[in-house]
């Protein structure tokens, strides 16, 4: 309960930042992190040797310094956003015609879902376009019970609905998808206990296969949103992006290659604001070893 305290006291003070003062401490915070030497930063390198063969390895660094940075600016700025009042988030966002955007791609017979890479805020992006949309969220259960209701009051106050990734959950997605409204994933999440093995930067990556079962059974169009932290303290620009067809294939592999490349084009777009730090490849094909391994570990 103290812990919850702490945290809740921290995203009140940050909140009251300016978003520049706020990037700009978030820029020292993630260049100090950087420099530390640990399983954190083995993995954001692990992950950029992986997923940008093509660049020199000077560049595989550069990028893994500006990817702390940017990790530190998204630290800092989740008071600001998770506090802000209707207005302030609004201002926040650079292109709110993005919104119009995504409004004529939004079928109110089949509903909408939303694909939410975790790149730039994804928690942005949710706050802001619940203000114009009814967006149900699905989300994972954090490992300490006693934060999920701080997450999910958090990401509940503009009205969007949160329910967890449970059977359950799933099926008040299904019958808010039969109302019309919108339905947000994180699709880059590994799934727990199903999902197949699919390319993703050229690596087999085990995938969720819940989105692309739901635009399939649907009929939902599928479409892909990020909130790219732009610099200098000057807001977000909003993604949007359509969703290949071959998502709701009938096959899951070809469903969820489709996906990936998805998602790795939106990466593309914003490569040092992806959530490196995630393991995604930890859960290889058998015979495969896992890439997160120090040598010589066992």
């Amino acid at each position: 309960m103290l812990r919850v305290l702490i945290i809740r006291f921290l995203l009140r003070t940050t909140s009251l930042l300016p978003l520049r003062v706020a990037h700009a401490l978030g820029t020292a915070l993630g260049a100090l992190l950087g420099c530390i030497p640990g399983k954190t930063r083995h993995t954001v390198r692990t992950n950029l040797d992986l997923c940008f063969p093509e660049l020199a390895p000077a560049e595989r660094r550069a990028l893994e310094r500006a990817g702390f940075r940017e990790l530190g600016r998204q630290f800092m700025e989740l008071g600001i956003i998770w506090h802000a009042s209707p207005e302030r988030l609004r201002s926040l966002v650079s292109n709110p015609e993005a919104m119009d955007e995504l409004d004529a791609l939004w079928d109110r017979n089949t509903g909408l879902l939303l694909a939410a890479p975790h790149l730039g805020n994804w928690e942005l992006a949710s706050l802001y376009l619940n203000q114009r949309f009814p967006i149900n969220n699905l989300y994972r259960p954090p490992r300490d019970p006693a934060l999920e209701p701080l997450l999910v009051d958090f990401r509940q106050r503009t009205g969007a609905n949160s329910f967890p990734a449970t059977p359950g959950g799933i099926r008040n997605l299904y019958k808010a998808l039969r109302q019309g409204e919108v339905v947000g994933i994180l699709p880059d999440q590994t799934p727990g206990r199903s999902g197949v093995f699919a390319p993703f930067f050229g690596h087999p990556a085990l995938t969720m296969t819940l989105l692309c079962q739901m635009a399939r059974k649907s009929g939902a169009p599928v479409v892909f949103v990020f909130c790219e932290r732009l610099p200098a303290g000057r807001g977000f620009k909003l993604h949007v992006r359509r969703g290949h067809p071959d998502i709701a294939h009938p096959d899951t592999e070809i469903a969820a290659t489709a996906m990936n490349a998805d998602i790795e084009a939106c990466v593309r777009e914003a490569p040092a604001q992806y959530q490196w730090t995630y393991r995604r490849f930890r859960r290889r094909p058998e015979g495969l070893p896992n890439p997160y391994r120090a040598p010589g570990s066992n």
